[in-house]
């Protein structure tokens, strides 16, 4: 059988990790730490056992003291039924494989325990994106990957249910960071392990004119009244819990006492019948 081909390089993105806690720039971190925090509070349950799934985990070590820190590999070091709040935090961008990721949550949730994942969604960098590839469509004469592609919001909501999860919950943050400069955004990206781990990246060193070329396609694209660069991270959350008993569950089709339009204060028709709207 096939295998389907790697997005990661594990063994690139661990030296870009190992990099960064060396000279971290966490604060996109501390920001969907916070975040999280915040959604906790508002969750009406308290939570004894939790674990964090993650490559660079201290922000989020510091919301959930005492916790379980595992990394995010393939096969994930949890055991099956033991915990009451499991936090993948900022690392599912990077997963081969994101609904065994999920999955694996799951199982190591208890009933009705509670799974929040956290990481870059599309829109993350799309900057950065198109002015790479402009630039290197012009310099070269071709394109490379050089930044790891994301999925949407909507695409994304849709993995809690292929990963067994009730209650599933998607929804995103949009933040815009300025910089003076690329080499300032790169900075930023290399101090959150984020820069180029991409199995089929292009390994040789990059021609210096690619660079200089993408500064100027960014700054004619994607600058502000002042000159500096806009660059967007989009933080997407996906919230479910693993299913129990005591969950609200949907009706049975044919068991509602009331009509929909009745509720609604709307004229309910017979199917194929159509309604002219009143002439103004």
């Amino acid at each position: 059988m096939t295998q389907s081909p790697r997005l990661t390089d594990r063994k690139a993105l661990d030296l870009h990790r190992a990099r960064a806690k060396q000279n971290p720039e966490f604060f996109l971190l501390n920001e969907a730490a916070t975040d999280l925090e915040e959604r906790l509070a508002e969750v009406k349950k308290t939570f004894t056992k939790t674990a964090i799934v993650g490559g660079l985990r201290q922000p989020f070590e510091a919301v959930l003291p005492g916790s379980l820190g595992v990394l995010d590999d393939e096969a994930l070091s949890l055991d099956r039924n033991v915990y009451d709040l499991v936090v993948h935090a900022m690392s599912l961008h990077w997963a081969d494989d994101p609904v065994g990721q999920l999955v694996q949550s799951r199982l190591a949730l208890k009933p009705d325990g509670l799974f929040v994942a956290v990481f870059f969604g599309g829109q993350t960098l799309h900057e950065l994106r198109t002015a790479l590839a402009q630039a290197e469509a012009k310099v070269a004469g071709g394109l490379s990957p050089r930044v790891l592609p994301m999925g949407d919001l909507r695409d994304l909501g849709g993995l809690l249910q292929r990963a067994g999860f009730a209650l599933p919950v998607a929804d995103n943050r949009t933040l815009t960071v300025r910089y003076k400069n690329l080499a300032d955004l790169a900075r930023d990206l290399r101090g959150m392990g984020e820069t180029n781990a991409l199995a089929n990246r292009h390994r040789a060193l990059a021609n210096k004119r690619l660079f200089l070329e993408a500064e100027q396609q960014y700054r004619t694209h994607f600058s502000d009244d002042e000159g500096y660069l806009l660059a967007t991270f989009e933080l997407v959350f996906l919230t479910g819990w693993a299913p129990d008993e005591s969950q609200p569950k949907p009706l049975r089709p044919g068991t509602a006492t009331k009509r929909l339009s009745d509720a609604l204060g709307t004229k309910e028709l017979p199917t194929g019948d159509h309604i002219t709207p009143p002439r103004s």
